[in-house]
């Protein structure tokens, strides 16, 4: 390799940040206390990319390959059959039918880019851990567990947000916008993606905090643990400059704490299980003072109140007749208890009657794409029934709750 030249003069004992050796800017090369760390920021939907990661790690041989990913997103690339090891019904059960679904949406986002250039997202880093394998080395997974990022992110964000966000991203969907190699290249310039991270920062500084910073930290702090004097890093080229700093400063990271979920507002238990407690108290109330057929008046209307917009919903959703009958006896008493939703209960028994089959988990990106499928693919139709419902057993409280405090007065 030629001599390498720095690219910035360091502060005594940090690492050296250095570019040479015939790399393109896109690639960082560290001395970090004497190892040797080569950082190759990438596009998770660009063939170039894909020829960079061989060449690089065909050229280092390094001891260990550090990739941008987690246990569940690698066996997601790497095995073809994933979707028939998830069992949706488990899922359901944890209440983690919002995640599935937003992973899915920004999956299927990033696989339309991909489509456009004839290369699927992320084959850079599963490219990654292949040549690593042909070559006998060792792979480090060093991203963050999704889960756990979705979750940290959820809990800083407000409701309202979190809405706008699947609500534009379901958007996004429907446009097709031509990305060509070149625009793509362009994106992995380092400056223009500064720029968008910043933008982002901007506008939801909580959300690119978890995101963006904290992945940044948990990169470079795993890639600093990994075993071995030559190291490659694969990571996507939003990534570069924050793990850069974060190397080069040895900024003190705690994995741990990274890695836990904060714990929800008490508000939101209190409001949870406040809500339904003064609704039953006030038809107690009721029934001790004006009598129980008042009281039973104003029981109907909540049954009534919370039956039929729930009922309505899963009809929207063309769901399985018994689902239509279940979500509508149900959600009277789920509306009085935060632990489990009408949604849940209905998604849950629509697996169970018409449960998704492989194909239609393989073609949920294209289907999201087309409203016209949302019905067709059985999968997709979970998300409306849980959904719909969800929207129908929110409105019905509003009303049926109000009705009943109003009686009060």
């Amino acid at each position: 390799m030629s001599e390498e030249t720095p690219i910035q003069d360091p502060e005594p004992d940090e690492p050296v940040a250095e570019i040479g050796g015939g790399y393109p800017p896109e690639v960082a090369v560290l001395d970090l206390d004497g190892r040797r760390v080569v950082l190759v920021g990438t596009a998770h939907v660009s063939h170039s990319s894909v020829e960079l990661v061989r060449r690089v790690i065909a050229e280092e041989r390094p001891d260990r390959v550090c990739v941008e990913l987690d246990r569940q997103r690698y066996e997601s690339l790497s095995k073809k059959k994933q979707w028939e090891a998830l069992d949706l019904k488990q899922v359901i059960r944890r209440k983690q039918l919002p995640t599935l679904l937003l992973n899915l949406v920004l999956a299927a986002y990033q696989k339309r880019l991909g489509v456009q250039l004839g290369i699927q997202p992320g084959t850079e880093l599963l490219e990654a851990t292949r040549v690593a394998n042909e070559h006998g080395i060792p792979i480090e997974l060093c991203d963050r567990d999704v889960r756990v990022t979705l979750r940290r992110a959820s809990r800083r964000t407000s409701l309202f947000r979190r809405l706008m966000l699947l609500s534009e991203f379901l958007a996004s969907m429907f446009d097709a916008p031509e990305i060509s190699e070149e625009q793509i290249q362009e994106l992995k310039q380092q400056d223009v993606l500064n720029d968008l991270l910043e933008e982002l920062g901007r506008h939801l500084p909580a959300l690119k905090e978890v995101l963006i910073d904290e992945r940044d930290a948990y990169l470079a702090e795993s890639i600093r643990r990994a075993q071995g004097e030559r190291l490659v890093a694969v990571v996507g080229a939003g990534h570069l400059r924050g793990i850069r700093e974060a190397l080069a400063t040895r900024r003190a990271v705690d994995l741990e704490e990274l890695d836990r979920v904060p714990a929800s507002s008490p508000w939101v238990k209190v409001l949870g299980w406040g809500i339904p407690a003064a609704i039953l108290a006030a038809l107690l109330w009721i029934g001790w003072t004006r009598g129980a057929s008042e009281a039973g008046d104003n029981l109907v209307f909540w049954f009534v109140a919370n039956a039929v917009p729930t009922t309505l919903g899963a009809i929207v959703a063309l769901a399985h007749p018994l689902t239509i009958v279940v979500s509508g006896l149900a959600a009277p008493f789920t509306s009085l208890t935060p632990v489990i939703g009408a949604g849940y209960v209905a998604a849950f028994v629509q697996t169970w009657l018409r449960p998704p089959v492989v194909k239609e988990f393989q073609s949920v990106a294209e289907d999201l794409a087309k409203p016209r499928r949302w019905w067709s693919n059985k999968l997709l139709r979970v998300f409306l029934v849980f959904v719909l419902t969800t929207v129908g057993s929110l409105v019905g409280s509003a009303v049926g709750g109000g009705k009943i405090l109003t009686s009060l007065f």
